[in-house]
């Protein structure tokens, strides 16, 4: 009886170890759980089928696969900052369209970085500064840096087309 139970122990550790994993950024998931049975990464649910990420992020913090991107939520129609970043106030941030945004309307999160449209899962796209533009986020860069081509591009949610 003991060697079955030894052997119960460790089929139970193993199973307990490979789903201890986690997934990657820009998986698929329902629950957190899914993304990292630890608790760092959580599951966006309003994204398509869910997008393991971690919210909150920095230009250096995200894990390999990804960057740090940056979404402002709301419509704002504020005034421009063509010109210059400086023509923002002290609590708004200048947007990939130059436009003023609040900075209390920015939310972060981890985005699975990639190349082109094959690199994402069905259902997404990969952003470059066009689709940035267009869809929403902008990567989150050391200061002192700009947005260009040369930036992270990251998998997203493509917009429907009804």
């Amino acid at each position: 009886m003991r060697p079955l139970m030894r052997n119960f122990a460790l089929v139970v550790a193993v199973a307990l170890g490979l789903g201890g994993c986690g997934k990657e950024i820009g998986d698929a998931c329902v629950t957190a759980a899914d993304c990292d049975p630890n608790g760092e990464r959580s599951c966006d649910i309003s994204q398509k089928e869910g997008y393991c990420t971690i919210q909150g992020c920095d230009f250096s913090t995200c894990p390999d696969e990804a960057a740090c991107i940056r979404f402002f939520t709301g419509g704002f129609s504020n005034k421009t900052c063509e010109n210059s970043p400086d023509e923002c106030s002290l609590d708004e941030l200048c947007d990939l369209n130059k436009r003023c945004v609040a900075r209390s309307s920015e939310v972060r999160f981890c985005m699975r970085t990639c190349s082109d449209d094959s690199d994402c899962r069905d259902g997404y796209e990969c952003r470059d500064i066009a689709k940035m533009k267009a869809h929403g986020g902008e990567p989150v860069l050391a200061p002192g840096s700009t947005v260009d081509d040369s930036s992270p591009k990251f998998c997203a949610s493509a917009p429907s087309t009804l």
